[in-house]
């Protein structure tokens, strides 16, 4: 056929293109149209940029026309499963503009956004959804998105779905699928995953391939520049500035190094932004914005962005970096000479990406030229051996023992020691290696753990079993494996296993009861250590200001009982 009045479309599909000025079909349009409009299962293998969308948009829509009917509360009809976000809203905009004066429902599904205004949409039931697979999934887990009335569905760049990691959602999605439906699937590649794929979603499909695998539209004129590394930003700039580039789309492997491209351009007064997955998604729609009304010259994007960019007349597709997959050179070079026009295609190529340029020349089955008309040619680049680069992060962090976290700064503490609920003080007056010297008083204050010799709180604390902290408040603390014994022999205060130390020196934690005398400063001899292995401070309790302290001549009005066979000393 040559033109579209030829094909059996609805007279508004028809009014709707010719308004348009869409008159001849693409290859792929004329070719897939025919059998999907019969309802057939389609396998379409073709490049970006051949008017893949069109292929299935117009006979979904000339088929949703034919079958009207009312849709159920958070039923879908159509279900179109895309990659990317950005190719998701360019979809649901291609459909928005052929079905202009047809009355269909859509809504368009994706992450890094609020799913509110897309739930209260998909409430109602929607003709058409377009989505990527993680945000459906996850409506479908909570009950918002029913697919068991599903007519058609189209799963579009397959092979980029499963290079990012989607089979497994796919898989979900496709188990909640009636039997009874529409299939298509559309890849620019047929690797053997994507066979295997298609052979268990597809009955008896028509296979549609425009064009051979791996193979670059004719109208881009592709060269190769070989720099070392450290030169290519000076090159982006050289180039950039020396053909008075207005539009060019550059490619970098990572996120990091599309941030840093992108300002590297704008600080020499070049309008470039960046686009990549780390993006929100109201920022990644203002930079396509900015691109697209060209406020922006140059537009940095990774290759998650290469096939969701649908901006019209990119002279330039600048690969900073090589990709490491054939295929992906393709889908970055298909941003430019789209709808009949020519582009550019310039690909740098340092020392240590010979290996992924011999593989994606292999792929197109051509050479690629080779510009040498610029300042920064590298025969070091251009004679480099094909080494095969090795994948990045394969190395450990370095650490010492075994790569237990450090509490603190301090040492690892030994089984009988235990943090406090919250209050943070010590039993004794020292701390471990790494804490702070002072802690905050019940009232919020700071009391230094050096006091003067009246008001000091004791010696140091073993590491052993049977020590603890309690908490601010005199709280019971948590219960560890050890026995909790530790005595205030000085003072003649026993703790029971599960009773609390005093820590304001106001009660005794055993008994209950104020000390008598004033003044007096706790005797330090005399102390035996406790059956634990633990040596006992001048004062086990921690005074308050102004308090009495306890001493041994002084008796209490109820004294404790031994814990466990251990005597007071004298």
């Amino acid at each position: 056929m040559s033109e579209f009045s030829d094909l059996p479309l609805i007279p508004a599909l028809l009014n709707t293109l010719s308004k348009i000025g869409y008159t001849k079909p693409t290859p792929i349009q004329s070719q897939a149209i025919p059998p999907l409009l019969e309802g057939a299962d389609l396998l379409g293998i073709a490049q970006t940029g051949t008017g893949k969308t069109a292929a299935f948009a117009l006979p979904i829509i000339n088929g949703l026309s034919y079958r009207k009917k009312g849709v159920g509360p958070r039923r879908v009809r159509v279900l179109i499963l895309t990659p990317t976000r950005e190719l998701a809203s360019q979809i649901d905009a291609s459909f928005a503009e052929l079905g202009r004066g047809i009355r269909l429902s859509r809504c368009v599904v994706f992450g890094g956004v609020s799913q509110n205004p897309q739930v209260r949409t998909i409430s109602r039931g929607v003709d058409i959804l377009v989505a990527t697979p993680g945000r459906l999934l996850d409506l479908m887990n909570q009950g918002y998105v029913r697919l068991d009335e599903l007519e058609t569905f189209v799963l579009d760049e397959a092979d980029r779905m499963l290079d990012m990691g989607f089979i497994n959602d796919i898989q979900k999605i496709i188990k909640t699928l009636p039997r009874n439906r529409q299939t298509l699937l559309f890849s620019a590649t047929m690797p053997p995953n994507i066979e295997e794929l298609a052979a268990g979603l597809l009955k008896d499909p028509v296979k549609v391939e425009v064009t051979p695998q791996a193979t670059t539209v004719d109208k881009i004129k592709q060269s190769i520049i070989y720099v070392d590394k450290a030169n290519k930003r000076d090159l982006l700039q050289h180039l950039i500035e020396k053909n008075s580039i207005q539009r060019a789309l550059v490619f970098t492997r990572t996120k990091h190094a599309a941030n840093k491209v992108a300002e590297e351009l704008d600080k020499k007064g070049i309008k470039t932004t960046a686009i990549h997955g780390n993006k929100s998604q109201g920022a990644r729609e203002k930079a396509l914005l900015q691109f697209r009304k060209g406020q922006v010259r140059v537009l940095v994007a990774t290759d998650i962005a290469a096939r969701g960019i649908d901006v019209k007349e990119i002279s330039h597709v600048i690969n900073f970096d090589l990709p490491n997959e054939p295929e992906n050179y393709v889908h970055r070079i298909g941003r430019t000479a789209r709808a009949g026009l020519e582009g550019l295609a310039i690909s740098f190529c340092d020392s240590a990406e010979r290996f992924y340029l011999r593989e994606i020349q292999r792929a197109i089955r051509m050479d690629i030229e080779v510009d040498t008309d610029h300042p920064f040619h590298s025969d070091t680049a251009a004679n480099a051996p094909f080494i095969k680069p090795k994948p990045n992060g394969g190395g450990q962090r370095g650490g010492g023992g075994g790569g237990q976290k450090r509490m603190g700064g301090g040492k690892k503490r030994s089984a009988g020691s235990q943090r406090s609920d919250g209050g943070g003080k010590h039993s004794g007056g020292q701390h471990s290696r790494g804490e702070r010297s002072s802690v905050k008083s019940e009232g919020g204050e700071r009391s230094n753990s050096q006091r003067s010799p009246g008001q000091r709180s004791g010696g140091p604390r073993s590491g052993s079993e049977g020590e603890q902290r309690t908490s601010a408040g005199g709280e019971q603390p948590r219960r560890g494996k050890t026995a909790n014994r530790s005595f205030n022999k000085s003072s003649g205060n026993k703790n029971s296993s599960n009773k609390n130390r005093s820590e304001s020196g106001n009660r005794s934690a055993s008994s209950g009861n104020k000390p008598t005398s004033v003044g007096n400063k706790p005797a330090s001899s005399g102390n035996k250590p406790t059956s634990s292995g633990n040596r006992t401070t001048s004062s086990g309790n921690r005074p308050a200001s102004n308090k009495n302290y306890s001493s041994p001549g002084n008796k209490r009005g109820s004294a404790p009982k031994a814990n466990r066979g251990n005597r007071r000393s004298a």
